[in-house]
């Protein structure tokens, strides 16, 4: 018996004393803990992002860029396999046991004591941000230009500019957008010079952008791009058309940068582009500032929405046809057969919304009080710049 007890010893490996698994079980839950119960001190939230947070997500940056694939993709895919083959394995398993219930507990909690880790220092390298001051309170920016007038003004000055840079960039025979995005990704890194030096907290090295394999389901959730702290990545989504790529990356470089609200990564974007220099990242920024402002004109005041837009370039109506079509085209599916393509379809809105619901909610609980609508909160910082600059 002594010699059995030896060797189921052995073949279990190092016999961790239980008081041990508590403290790892119960750490992350206490980290969790102490989070959400400090995240309203500012102080201490911009102590936690000033001297740890940003420099990890910088070391993780430099870390992933030494692949040229991305790695949140390969992290997420072999954490879904994993997930699906541990789930199949744990129920095959429990089906020849007794104390079915106690041997499932034993396989759910490492599962979602690695869950809890990954949710905790998701908070503190990312979710620390939302609690600290953003971008326009340390820049001043106090929303007391933000009038109809001046908003009619800046669309102008907007349209204008993509007016002429429409007909700057590389186009095909008939009239539609052709850079190459090659290009744009390896130029990306180079466009927040002049912004940097306007704003010296956007100074900070910026990484090469990962194109996403897994575009087409980014695609059909209404998703353009994303960046994970975890990895330090931008990871882009290259299927819609060309013309508003740069300015994609250039909303996830400035997360990359320390940006965390959605509105202001979104102005940060467009001001790094259309100060950059570059022909293609300018009208990107233009056109995307533009559309931003066009929406909220359409709201205040018709008829002059009416006539900028009747002024538009050809260019700029075909580019922005191009992208309402893709993104209408991404919302059906369409293989032939009436009943995949409309249960397909159904599946699709599905998820696109359940993915909405689930970010608008994911913000909302950082207090960041406007959801997803926060992207449109990016036309004031524009009418407010702008308007004195």
């Amino acid at each position: 018996m002594n010699l059995i007890h030896k060797l189921n010893k052995a073949r279990s490996g190092i016999n961790i004393p239980r008081a041990v698994i508590a403290t790892i079980c119960i750490l992350p839950v206490v980290l969790i803990g102490l989070f959400y119960l400090l995240r309203h001190n500012s102080g201490v939230m911009s102590g936690i992002e000033d001297h740890f947070s940003g420099a990890v997500r910088g070391f993780l940056g430099l870390l992933s860029s030494v692949f040229p694939f991305s790695v949140t993709e390969v992290l997420i895919a072999a954490a879904i396999i994993w997930l699906v083959y541990y789930i199949i394995r744990t129920v095959r398993i429990i089906r020849h046991r007794s104390g079915k219930l106690y041997f499932l507990g034993r396989r759910v909690l490492p599962v979602a004591v690695v869950a809890l880790y990954c949710w905790g220092l998701f908070n503190l390298l990312w979710n620390v941000g939302y609690h600290t001051p953003g971008f326009a309170e340390k820049n001043g920016f106090r929303g007391d230009n933000v009038t109809v007038s001046n908003l009619t003004a800046v669309t102008r000055f907007f349209a204008d500019n993509a007016n002429e840079l429409s007909r700057l960039v590389d186009r095909d025979d008939d009239g539609r957008y052709i850079g190459n995005r090659r290009v744009v990704f390896a130029e990306s890194k180079g466009v927040y010079h002049t912004a940097a030096s306007l704003f010296p907290c956007l100074e900070g090295r910026l990484y090469r952008p990962k194109p996403m394999l897994f575009s087409w389901l980014m695609s059909r959730t209404g998703y353009t791009g994303m960046y994970l702290a975890l990895t330090g990545e931008v990871n882009i989504n290259i299927k819609p058309p060309g013309f508003f790529l740069p300015v994609t990356v250039s909303h996830e470089h400035a997360h990359q940068l320390g940006i965390f609200a959605e509105d202001e990564a979104s102005f940060v974007g467009i001001l790094a582009c259309i100060t950059s220099g570059n022909v293609v990242f300018e009208y990107a920024g233009y056109l995307s500032g533009l559309i931003y402002l066009l929406n909220a004109l359409s709201v205040e005041d018709v008829e002059t929405w009416l006539e900028i837009y009747s002024g538009l370039s050809t260019e700029i109506k075909q580019d922005w046809q191009d992208n309402r079509d893709f993104w209408q085209a991404q919302k059906k599916v369409e293989t032939g057969v009436k009943f995949i393509d409309d249960a397909l379809t159904s599946v699709t809105r599905v998820v696109s919304d359940t993915v909405d619901t689930v970010y608008d909610g994911y913000l909302k609980s950082q207090d960041q009080e406007l959801g997803i609508r926060s992207y449109g909160a990016c036309v004031d910082l524009l009418v407010e710049y702008f308007s004195v600059n």
